[in-house]
């Protein structure tokens, strides 16, 4: 007898087992929404329940699962339906029933009640006449009050259920995805589970969804956005998608191919019923989607390249005759080809911010006619845009704007045409009277005037800072940096230092003040850039402080084999010291942490500069030689500028 009891105690505990785990597909397989011979099935019965929310008796269906004993207590998901149903809109169009059924002959269920109720709380709650009317609407958010006071209250006195916040969910489709996400994500002391389809625009905000997203961490135990690519509303999916990836709160943001219908949400119901009430591991949640989201840098309406919620990225190209594709991107990728000829791979995890990559077909390097295209790498190249966290700031959000503008002029320093690209703050035409200072803004090697325009966002950093009151309205002139000559390490040479610093002087800084209206005096000027820029402002900065007050070096610094007192710009330091100091309101210099190619150059530079005296602020942003690193750093510098 204890033999048989042990045998039988291990199969309950495998069973659980099987049970409890967290599914192992993405998507459904064929035949999960078909009716199987053979195996257990559930019940469906019609409720009615009174509702003081509405003043009426109501309706809605409970499916009771294989098995269902009244001895025992069970968890309930309560399923919405779209703005054009009722409390039978899921059992016509999905037979969520059939989906179950199986689902449970197969294990992977946790045994639960599912409550499919009508969503429009209205007394004529019939989806007639237009349903689109001011008063329909209304009834679906009047819902949460009947749902909260009437009908789980009637559910739990009804059945025998499990009462607490972490054994109940909520999820829907269209309006009723909407619908969960808007109620459960407001009462996290009465749902754990939340699931949108295809959510509707009645869905909230994210801001308004999840003002406390530390609170959401805390307290959700799934969270779980979907959609079609095809979708008309993906993009409140994706908006809400953003947020919840910004701000760290841990959900599955799940696309799949298809539009605003059944097929989407049968395999939405299949995967999310599959993961409620078990232990959730949130490490793998970003790794349950069949699709990823079009790249921010893609143009318009190039589905691929898409990046996946771990920033994992999928390429797909169709070349029929190649014979090989690969992906340049930090590494080689070698693209599969299908019957198709379309060509596909997907990436390891890809870091934050904007990468340059190639198309390699057949050993020749392309640019992807998917993606937009950057000055960079010394040549036009594709740039894919990765998600940042930490992003926000310079993020386009509902603020004043400012505006780029090219203006074109002759240099007689390089003897050819020339542009520069400058951002006028918000007001600048509205104001005609006002004059701006002005920041000098220069790109890195490899790249020219458009790369703080383009890859570098300033103009939405300063519009985000602006509307925050955060910084001083300025102009902001990007000039090309290239003199000419071989390029290379060549274009750091005092040669070309020099034909930099007359371009700046005689050429750039006349044209701003005879075109713009710009304050005079070197208290009105600042000079700062990145990588070469920041060596360019340090020759040229330095030796003219009489013209700038604030010079702002990124990950950059003199070359580390020049570290000797002989070298012109040490030596001229040496001498000026006492000028620089008095001169400078700011020399601030920065770096992208010790992965930052130019650290060591840095470090040297700055123990050089406390050797000669020469006052300054550093700061350390992690990422490297990279494009957040530097968008970064002019969300620190600018604030600074013109106090």
């Amino acid at each position: 007898m204890r033999k048989l009891y042990s045998l039988l105690a291990g199969l309950v505990l495998l069973a659980a087992h099987t049970v409890l785990a967290q599914p192992t597909v993405k998507e459904a397989p064929k035949g999960f929404d078909q009716p199987k011979a053979g195996i257990a099935t559930g019940r469906l019965d019609s409720i009615s329940y009174p509702s003081a929310t509405v003043g009426t008796v109501r309706e809605a269906l409970v499916y009771t699962p294989p098995g269902y004993f009244r001895g025992k207590k069970y968890p309930v998901l309560y399923l919405l339906h779209g703005i054009g149903g009722d409390e039978k809109e899921w059992l016509k169009g999905g037979r969520p029933q059939v989906i179950l059924d199986n689902l449970y002959a197969e294990g992977k269920l946790k045994p639960m009640l599912v409550v499919m109720p009508n969503g429009r709380a209205l007394k004529d709650d019939r989806a007639v006449g237009n349903i689109y009317s001011p008063e329909k609407v209304a009834g679906f958010a009047n819902f949460e009050k009947d749902l909260l006071n009437d009908l789980i209250p009637f559910v739990e006195k009804k059945y025998k259920v499990l009462k607490d916040r972490e054994n109940r969910a909520i999820a829907g489709l269209s309006m009723g995805g909407g619908q969960s996400l808007n109620f459960g994500l407001s009462n996290l002391d009465k749902f754990a589970w939340v699931g949108g389809f295809s959510s509707a625009p009645n869905t909230k905000k994210p801001e308004a969804l999840v003002p406390d997203p530390e609170k959401a961490r805390k307290l959700l135990k799934l969270l779980w956005i979907s959609c079609g690519d095809n979708d008309g509303l993906v993009s409140i999916s994706q908006r809400t998608h953003d947020y919840l990836y910004e701000h760290r709160v841990p959900h599955i943001y799940y696309l799949e191919a298809g539009g605003h219908d059944f097929k989407v949400w049968k395999n939405g119901l299949y995967m999310f019923s599959q993961f409620l009430f078990k232990p959730v591991d949130a490490a793998k949640l970003p790794t349950y989607t069949v699709l990823g989201t079009p790249a921010a840098t893609n143009v318009r309406n190039a589905k691929y390249p898409q990046i996946l919620p771990d920033n994992r990225v999928v390429f797909r190209l169709k070349a029929p005759a190649a014979q090989q594709v690969q992906v340049d991107l930090a590494r080689k990728y070698d693209m599969q080809k299908d019957s198709s000829g379309f060509w596909t791979v997907t990436t390891d995890t890809i870091s934050r911010g904007l990468h340059y990559y190639s198309l390699l077909i057949d050993g020749l390097a392309v640019a992807d006619p998917a993606s937009d295209t950057f000055y960079g790498m010394g040549r036009m190249a594709s740039g894919i845009e990765i998600p940042n966290r930490d992003g926000e700031f310079y993020a386009l959000k509902d603020v004043p704007h400012g505006d780029i503008r090219v203006k074109q002029f002759y240099s007689n320093v390089t003897n050819s045409w020339r542009q520069a690209y400058i951002y006028a703050p918000p007001g600048y035409d509205a104001s005609p009277a006002e004059k701006y200072p002005v920041l000098y803004l220069l790109h890195g090697g490899g790249e020219d005037e458009s790369g703080w325009a383009k890859q570098g966002k300033a103009d939405l950093i300063l519009d985000n800072l602006l509307a925050e009151k955060k910084a001083k309205p300025m102009l902001v002139v990007m000039m090309d940096g290239n003199m000419g000559g071989p390029g290379g390490l060549a274009g750091f040479s005092e040669s070309t230092l020099q034909a930099f610093e007359r371009e700046l002087k005689q050429t750039v800084i006349p044209l701003v003040e005879s075109n713009f209206r710009v304050a005079p005096g070197a208290n009105n000027r600042a000079l700062a850039g990145l990588s070469m820029g920041g060596l360019q402002t340090l020759y040229a900065g330095a030796r003219n402080t009489d013209m700038f007050s604030s010079l702002g070096v990124f990950s950059s610094g003199f070359f580390a084999n020049n570290a000797k007192l002989s070298d012109p710009q040490y030596a001229f330091m040496k001498t000026n010291n006492a000028t620089i100091n008095q001169n400078l309101k700011h020399l601030w210099l920065s770096m992208g942490g010790p992965e930052d190619i130019a650290y060591a150059n840095n470090k040297i530079m700055r123990a050089k500069f406390d050797e000669l005296g020469i006052k300054y602020a550093y700061s350390e942003y992690p990422g490297g030689h990279t494009w957040p690193v530097w968008r970064h750093d002019l969300y620190l510098f600018a604030p600074l500028l013109f106090r």
